[in-house]
């Protein structure tokens, strides 16, 4: 039987000798040793002894804590910067909602929000479910005016037929501007450039 993180199952690995046997579903299960939960099934002696011990055990991946990875870098990073921040973190359906609150707050919502962007940007490249980061309603009112922005550019394109390139903007803003105009037909985006921050290309679609 194979055990992993959708099936639940376990698989079975043999080995000369226990270090063995684990070897054995590192290289199966494609994981360091201590990401891996083991128990020994059986231990016995091969042909009368002859051919030396054999050592049967089951392995499986260990449950991982899903907000652990977000705990531990928040705690880092709050340790070198030392700010005034509380933060709550909440489980939602396949998401990780974090919410900051503190007298330092409004650090992170410089600048367009910049760095708490940042922060998020960072969860996601480490945390095994989708970040979200939020301060003070800060995405809501940030969606809002990203949602009129391109609406606005939009319904210029559309009247014109000349094509507008936003200035450059972050993943989760360039996200936005793409959902809103894809709903609008016969409008298109795209995005340029290269790195973290990419302007977006709003064209009509030819017919």
């Amino acid at each position: 039987m194979v055990k992993n993180q959708k099936s639940n199952e376990a698989m079975e690995f043999r080995g000369r000798n226990l270090d063995e046997a684990i070897r054995n579903a590192e290289l199966a299960l494609k994981l360091s040793r201590d990401k891996i939960s083991f128990e020994v099934i059986t231990e016995k002696t091969k042909l009368f002894g002859f051919r030396g011990k054999e050592i049967v055990i089951r392995a499986w991946p260990k449950e991982e804590n899903e907000t652990e990875a977000v705990t531990s870098f928040l705690q880092r990073f709050l340790s070198y910067f030392p700010l005034e921040l509380n933060f709550e973190i909440k489980k939602r359906n396949n998401f990780i909602y974090l919410i900051f609150s503190g007298p330092d707050r409004g650090l992170l919502l410089r600048q367009e929000g910049n760095l708490l962007l940042a922060i998020q940007h960072i969860l996601n490249k480490i945390s095994p479910r989708k970040v979200q980061v939020d301060c003070d309603f800060f995405r809501r009112r940030k969606e809002r005016k990203l949602r009129e922005m391109a609406e606005k550019v939009a319904q210029k394109v559309l009247e014109t037929g000349e094509e507008e390139i936003l200035d450059l903007m972050n993943p989760y803003e360039r996200r936005i501007i793409h959902l809103v105009v894809n709903e609008i037909p016969g409008l298109n985006t795209e995005s340029l450039g290269d790195g973290f921050y990419k302007k977006v290309r709003i064209f009509r679609v030819k017919t």
